[in-house]
């Protein structure tokens, strides 16, 4: 049987690594999930998730030419199985919130209605992102009033 991308098998976990998974697949192949494939939330020890010797479904996700096979754990879940994706509620718009000494906008940050009820890591740095522009936009506004007041 030719491995083909998109398969799913069955395999034989043979070694675990601080990034992933060695797999023992049919006819003496083997391949490597990564830590990333494992599951849909962040695996921070792949021993929470896998063990030596247990057997596992595992999706073909890619093929190097040197022979390296790609898998995928969490691919390999039928897709009712899978945790359903959560929208992001659509909230009502709400005018920006006006705040530091030289009246900066700043958006609130958002709030997703999640199992933990968190922002996603990507929100949260986009909101770091945005309000640390924002205060580094402040300061220079006030660094550069400061500077023309002494110069006149």
């Amino acid at each position: 049987m030719q491995l083909q991308v998109g398969m799913v098998l069955e395999g034989k976990v043979t070694g675990i690594t601080k990034f992933g998974a060695f797999v023992a697949l049919p006819e003496g192949k083997s391949g490597l999930v990564h830590i990333s494939e494992i599951a849909n939330t962040f695996v921070n020890d792949v021993h929470d998730y896998v063990q030596d010797g247990q057997t596992v479904k595992v999706k073909i996700i890619g093929i190097a030419d040197d022979g390296k096979i790609n898998l995928s754990i969490k691919k390999a879940e039928a897709p009712e199985e899978q945790a359903p994706r959560q929208s992001r509620p659509q909230r009502p718009y709400s005018a920006p919130q006006r705040s530091g000494a030289f009246g900066s906008y700043r958006q609130p940050m958002p709030r997703v209605n999640g199992p933990t009820n968190d922002a996603s890591f990507e929100d949260k740095l986009k909101h770091f992102m945005q309000e640390s522009d924002s205060r580094m936009a402040d300061n220079k506004m006030y660094a550069d009033h400061r500077t023309r007041r002494r110069s006149r």
